[in-house]
């Protein structure tokens, strides 16, 4: 696995990564860090890796865009010191132009998206161990679908900044698909965006075989 002993790990997102946790910052006992994947992952790691310690902090806040995260990286990444960093990002600035297109003000283009992302990673690599780029995910099966091409062209920016600056790639959008295979969206999430417990497990999943966890470690 990729992260040390005692690494304190932060993840940063919308509604998907906040899932009802405690603010300002979710971290410690109980449902603090919410009831998705972050929980999930964190459950995951100190079931099979008590040893490490590893302390999980959830900073996802619903209805944020990449800008959102930009205007408050300093009080929920920089200023809490974390050793790996994990971003997912992107439904809403790809969702606000489909459920509101006449509010322009609230889209995200492609350009900006790319751009904003591009200097939070590039300016927070140098104080961190790693960072962690997650792909936003769309539950729809058909790629013709507006909005899942849309988002799956968002994807393609987190998938080309992650070969760029060298970050571990979780692709959750390709993780989603898999249980696509067998199940109506609606069964894994009811508008499609914000995933059930097993929508959240796919995620969780896909993150943890990403940073190298052994499901099978004595």
């Amino acid at each position: 696995m990729i992260f040390e002993k005692q690494d304190k790990l932060i993840f940063i997102g919308d509604s998907i990564t906040d899932c009802g946790r405690r603010q300002p910052i979710g971290e410690a006992m109980g449902d603090t860090l919410g009831n998705g994947y972050v929980s999930l992952v964190n459950s995951f790691i100190h079931s099979v890796y008590p040893d490490y310690k590893i302390r999980v902090v959830n900073m996802g806040t619903s209805g944020h865009t990449v800008k959102d995260l930009q205007a408050r990286w300093k009080t929920d990444v920089v200023d809490l010191q974390p050793d790996w960093l994990s971003i997912m990002i992107g439904v809403n600035d790809v969702w606000r132009q489909y459920d509101q297109p006449l509010i322009t003000e609230s889209h995200v283009y492609i350009e900006e998206y790319e751009s904003t992302l591009e200097q939070l990673v590039k300016s927070t690599l140098p104080s961190v161990k790693g960072i962690i780029l997650m792909t936003p995910f769309y539950m729809e099966p058909n790629p013709n679908d507006a909005m899942r091409h849309t988002l799956d062209q968002y994807g393609s920016v987190i998938k080309k900044l992650a070969q760029k600056y060298n970050t571990t790639f979780v692709d959750t959008q390709a993780a989603i698909d898999s249980m696509l295979q067998h199940m109506y969206p609606a069964f894994l999430g009811w508008d499609r965006v914000h995933p059930n417990q097993a929508g959240h497990m796919t995620v969780a999943r896909a993150f943890l075989e990403a940073v190298g966890f052994s499901w099978t470690r004595n």
